[in-house]
């Protein structure tokens, strides 16, 4: 039989897309694709416990103890490359990587933002959205190419602002969807659908 899908998780924070994607993968999900390591560099953090529970393994760093950052990245690709990893997936990862990575998983790396891109790239976009008035915001699944939510868009999810919303109320509208979402686009990633063509992001019908 063939091997699965491998795929590694970046994550710094409380871990709920993690988690879903996780959820998807032990219900039979994502394509048979199996989570093989979380990387985190906040070894602190929630979703580092999520794995430990889980029995994922981890690879978890603290960037202050490196000279650059292309230095724990060395050490990071040396460990995706050990366990043959085929997809990156950030999942809420809050640094900007270098080209030590993004060269080496050019389309096969993916992340997740809260927000209809290229609108409201970078940080609190769900409050960006909100300060300017939209009415509609969403999420995108992008490639990753080393700048700030600026690779080509895989999909998108609209998310409309309702009139009785809170940014709470928004916020958690738009994190159900990001948990809808990541996973489908995995399994497209697992199942060998997607093909890119410069900014052209293609997904094949079953």
């Amino acid at each position: 039989m063939p091997s699965p899908y491998r795929i590694a998780v970046f994550a710094s924070g409380q871990g709920s897309n993690f988690q879903a994607l996780l959820d998807a993968s032990r219900a039979g999900g994502l394509g048979g694709a199996e989570i093989v390591l979380l990387v985190s560099d906040k070894p602190q953090a929630p979703v580092v416990e999520r794995a430990r529970l889980a029995g994922v393994d981890t690879f978890l760093f603290q960037p202050k103890g490196y000279a650059r950052r292309e230095d724990y990245e060395a050490e990071i690709a040396a460990e995706l490359e050990r366990r043959q990893v085929d997809l990156v997936v950030l999942a809420g990862y809050m640094r900007l990587l270098t080209s030590v990575l993004v060269d080496r998983y050019a389309g096969r790396m993916i992340n997740i933002h809260p927000s209809i891109l290229p609108a409201f790239p970078g940080k609190d976009a769900i409050g960006q959205a909100w300060e300017y008035g939209v009415k509609v915001t969403g999420i995108t699944v992008h490639l990753v190419d080393g700048g700030m939510d600026t690779g080509a868009v895989i999909a998108q999810t609209a998310v409309p602002l309702l009139p009785d919303d809170t940014i709470k109320s928004l916020e958690e509208r738009i994190h159900l969807a990001e948990k809808e979402l990541y996973p489908r686009v995995v399994t497209w990633f697992a199942q060998g659908r997607i093909t890119v063509e410069g900014r052209k992001v293609t997904v094949k019908t079953v």
